[in-house]
């Protein structure tokens, strides 16, 4: 993928301060004329992407499950490839996976993606007419800020342990001890478990691994090398970097770091990246 060929707008001045926390959100333009096709990389966020292009985009999970258009991303996803046929826009907003269940009908969709209709109501249908009637970046925002909002106030509530343990898990980068969280909240680790798993998705095992796998692939993605990258996101030796990358994303973490999904992220999504160490 040609990242030069991409124009990236982010939420700037009164549009970012209205921003709800646990929600990010970037603008993408694609100005090539070749097809695209752009790998996912899992990451800790419910991703929603707004077609908003003239000749259509589409999600597909490489074993003949293919969604047009507006499209909602769990968490850990199997292989899904974004697709465009030629230039246009997407909008692309990443929620945090607590938000993300208080906003969303997300049963299922947990390592899978659904239409927008099916995790957003027919509500989305008219907001990605809305966001097609202007081609304003700011305008976008400030309509997707609104739509969100807006839900906000009949949404269901995470138990505030639920959202501890995630918020814990990911300052940490996923080396926390599901143990040790389970006493910091006063709750057994079943029912932590129960809970967590019932209203993220993951068990609290499997959104530390997620959150520690993203923090290796960023520094992957930054040029760090993978023996570096393996100690610095807590991982034993480079060996159990090597089988997490194989079993989340199906590469080496050399394929990781040339992941064209990874190579914008510098420029939509600054605040996630890991500085690069002085050398």
């Amino acid at each position: 993928m040609d990242w030069s060929q991409v124009d990236v707008a982010v939420p700037q001045g009164s549009v970012g301060a209205a921003r709800i926390r646990g929600v990010q959100m970037a603008g993408f333009r694609y100005r090539g004329t070749d097809p695209a096709a752009i790998a996912m990389v899992a990451h800790p966020a419910v991703t929603l992407l707004f077609d908003l292009s003239d000749h259509g985009l589409a999600v597909d999970d490489g074993d003949g499950v293919r969604i047009p258009g507006a499209v909602a991303i769990g968490l850990l996803p199997n292989r899904v490839t974004l697709r465009g046929a030629s230039a246009g826009e997407c909008l692309q907003v990443r929620l945090s996976p607590v938000l993300a269940a208080e906003l969303l009908d997300t049963a299922g969709l947990s390592g899978t993606f659904a239409g927008l209709d099916d995790v957003l109501g027919p509500r989305a249908r008219r907001l990605v007419d809305s966001l097609r009637s202007t081609a304003s970046w700011p305008e976008r925002f400030a309509l997707t800020t609104t739509f969100l909002g807006r839900r906000l106030e009949g949404r269901r509530r995470v138990d505030r342990e639920v959202a501890y343990v995630w918020q814990q898990t990911h300052l940490r980068h996923g080396r926390a001890d599901v143990g040790t969280l389970a006493a910091e909240t006063g709750w057994s680790r079943q029912r932590l478990w129960s809970r967590f798993r019932a209203q993220v998705g993951l068990s609290p095992k499997h959104a530390a691994r997620l959150v520690r796998f993203d923090h290796a692939a960023r520094l992957l993605a930054i040029g760090t090398p993978p023996a570096e990258a393996a100690a610095r996101a807590g991982y034993s030796d480079q060996p159990h970097l090597n089988r997490e990358v194989r079993s989340i994303v199906g590469t080496t973490p050399l394929g990781v770091a040339a992941e064209p999904w990874l190579g914008i992220d510098h420029a939509a999504w600054p605040s996630l990246m890991p500085r690069r160490r002085r050398t």
